[in-house]
């Protein structure tokens, strides 16, 4: 299982489920929704790992993962995420709804068909349009509390679209060899500099914008605008850096300060919803 996907995972399900129930949501769907998104995004990366076991054993960074480095079969390997999902599934059917169910179930068949196998190797915007799967955490927890969707909720999950592709070519930035090396077109290994660049131009100032638009419909209170434009500020400052170097360093910066980003930002919404329902 990636940890860190599982970790941005509980980051952007949290602000969801505290905006969705204008509080402190209830434990019981919390923890329903917290144990089936990990075992769900757990039973993604486990297809994941399967399907692309050839071209991880090619790439450095992914070598020594279970199934690449032959710790566990790729028969077990599928076992193993098949049972995640049907507990996950039925973890969500039991203790939510069935939109929230069937959402999870959609996030499963995105990443796993949509990105994995459609997309990845298929087109230079991969990450763009397989990073829904990542995006659905927020849909989720907020289905899972309300059997509902809200413009807020969908704003959110704006917010997570546009943050996907910088956050990942900064990444590709990083290991581009590795990706050239395993055939995988991601945008900095097949375009040049410059169009990487402008393009994580645009993704992250829509993602600014759209962190803006977010604030303004959940009705929060006008403090969190104060660390959400400082952060953005800074977030920018990173891009810009990025622009003005071939660096692998300035790229692991702006890698981790999206991580930065969206940790800080999800915490501000969560503080927030604390005072819609005092």
């Amino acid at each position: 299982m990636k940890l860190r996907v599982v970790e941005l995972l509980l980051i952007t399900t949290l602000p969801a489920l505290f905006l969705a129930s204008k509080g402190v949501p209830s434990l019981k769907i919390t923890l329903a929704t917290l144990i089936g998104g990990t075992l769900a995004a757990g039973a993604s990366n486990a297809f994941n790992m399967i399907i692309e076991v050839d071209s991880d054993k090619l790439m450095a960074r992914t070598s020594k993962r279970p199934v690449a480095s032959g710790e566990i079969s790729v028969s077990n390997a599928f076992y193993f995420a098949s049972v995640l999902t049907f507990v996950s599934l039925v973890i969500f059917s039991i203790f939510t709804n069935i939109l929230a169910t069937v959402l999870t179930g959609a996030a499963i068949v995105i990443y796993v068909f949509g990105y994995t196998i459609v997309l990845k190797r298929r087109t230079d915007q991969n990450i763009v349009w397989g990073g829904i799967a990542g995006c659905m955490p927020v849909l989720i927890g907020w289905a899972a509390v309300t059997n509902s969707l809200s413009i807020t909720a969908w704003l959110f999950f704006l917010v997570i679209f546009f943050w996907t592709p910088p956050h990942f070519w900064a990444l590709a930035i990083k290991y581009k060899d590795d990706y050239s090396a395993a055939g995988i077109p991601m945008l900095p290994v097949v375009a040049p500099m410059k169009s990487v660049r402008n393009q994580i131009w645009f993704h992250s100032v829509a993602m600014v914008l759209v962190s803006g638009a977010t604030i303004y419909f959940s009705k929060i209170g006008w403090w969190i605008w104060i660390p959400t434009i400082i952060l953005s500020l800074l977030f920018l400052k990173e891009v810009k850096a990025l622009s003005g170097s071939e660096s692998t360093k300035a790229a692991g910066r702006l890698f981790h300060w999206s991580i930065t980003y969206l940790s800080v930002f999800s915490l501000a919404l969560v503080i927030g919803a604390l005072f819609l329902n005092p």
